[in-house]
């Protein structure tokens, strides 16, 4: 695994003119002209060799390589090598996730509530917590964005791929921080190289995945609620909703949220999680 490379910009100090900007600093004027001395007379001194030199200009000190920032006060962790997601354990409290640090993919089909529940639970744990969006990630693209819709091929495979990546590595990082984290995708039982395979490969054998899967007629409406080019045709939707249905006899945790409110299926999702975590789905 790589390790994070390169340090932050050391912070700003109050008083101190930035490198290369000192003659911009105010002075307060040339000094006072003094009487000439005569050459060879006590106190005479030789001209300075080299350029003349601007009023309030002064030479650069001398320059010393920056020593690496300090962990504790930066906030540059190294990554741990290797698969740094294990198996929770069991969490301290009588119901929920509690306190327990841990790594969730909520799978779903367009218009399962994925992004707004997910984001929901992080911010309600007592703990910290990051939502990270595999749709937001794919979005950072902007000259060049492959948008599915306008036909799948090569460079939307891509883009996806590279999203999963960067989600990956992202989730990592929080976890070796000790913050937890949630991510959402459209994982389709049918392609589980890319699909969930991919995930345990970018996260780790920690991750636990949950599928959030309503009734047909449920997504059809919330889709038919979204703009831009999160919205699907209601034959895409239909396409998708049937392909997830695989996810039925897969061993993963399901969650029908049809006649749920996301603080619902939020509090759901917390309970399904504290069971993945006393017994891991196997995947």
């Amino acid at each position: 695994m790589q390790h994070a490379v390169g340090a932050p910009l050391p912070p700003h100090e109050p008083g101190h003119a930035t490198s290369g900007w000192a003659h911009l600093a105010h002075h307060p004027g040339p000094p006072p002209p003094q009487a000439p001395v005569p050459p060879g007379a006590a106190g005479h001194q030789a001209p300075p060799q080299g350029p003349p030199q601007a009023p309030g200009w002064s030479a650069p000190g001398p320059q010393h390589p920056s020593a690496p920032p300090a962990p504790e006060s930066t906030g540059h962790v190294r990554l741990p090598p290797g698969d740094p997601v294990a198996v929770p354990s069991a969490p301290s409290t009588e119901r929920g996730t509690g306190n327990a640090t841990l790594a969730v993919l909520l799978i779903g089909p367009a218009g399962a509530g994925k992004t707004t529940v997910a984001r929901h639970w992080a911010n309600n744990r007592r703990v910290p917590t990051a939502h990270i969006s595999l749709d937001d990630v794919r979005e950072w693209v902007c000259s060049g964005f492959a948008d599915p819709q306008s036909g799948w091929n090569d460079h939307s495979e891509a883009q996806y791929r590279l999203a999963r990546r960067t989600c990956g590595f992202a989730a990592r990082n929080f976890l070796a921080n000790g913050i937890s984290c949630i991510l959402d995708d459209a994982v389709f039982p049918d392609r589980p190289v890319v699909g969930l395979g991919g995930w345990k490969r970018h996260v780790g054998p920690g991750l636990l995945p949950v599928v959030l899967l309503p009734g047909l007629e449920i997504v059809l409406e919330r889709n038919a609620e979204r703009s831009g080019n999160r919205r699907l045709s209601d034959d895409e939707v239909a396409g998708i909703h049937g392909r997830m249905a695989g996810w039925y006899g897969s061993g993963l945790p399901i969650i029908d949220n049809s006649t749920y409110d996301v603080e619902t299926t939020a509090r759901v999702l917390d309970d399904v999680l504290a069971r993945s975590i006393a017994s891991p789905p196997s995947w």
